[in-house]
């Protein structure tokens, strides 16, 4: 199972946990059945080194714009500024089992992975034009 990824985008999920370091970055994957935007958001977590929190407010606008015919949000994203690119236990304990995509940012790469009722399972992703 993998998800089609615009080119640009791990490129940019790249830059955002380097410019956020030491802090978690941390936003929403956009687009209509591909990630096709990324969107950062506040971390408005109270340990923002650890951890990660969207700011809900950015959250409720995206699922508006989504209503009106806007791009789905397809998952989210977030750093591990001093670890893998993988869910770590924190991440396993806050998931919700949706299937949405999660990209971790780690190491300077990044993982893919869908959030399931039986836990992350890992994405391959395929890099398209646009």
């Amino acid at each position: 199972m993998g998800i089609e990824v615009s080119s640009w985008v791990v490129e940019r999920l790249i830059a955002e946990a380097a410019d956020a370091y030491p802090l978690e970055a941390c936003g929403l994957l956009l687009g209509h059945e591909r990630v096709e935007q990324v969107r950062p958001c506040a971390n408005v977590h109270p340990d923002p080194a650890r951890h990660f929190a969207i700011d809900p407010q950015a959250l409720i606008d995206a699922h508006r714009a989504a209503r009106g015919g806007g791009l789905q949000v397809i998952g989210y994203y977030h750093s591990h500024p001093l670890g893998p690119p993988a869910p770590s236990a924190t991440d396993r304990a806050h998931a919700t089992g949706d299937g949405r995509v999660w990209a971790i940012v780690g190491e300077g790469r990044v993982g893919w992975w869908r959030d399931s009722a039986t836990g992350f399972e890992p994405l391959s992703y395929r890099q398209a034009g646009g």
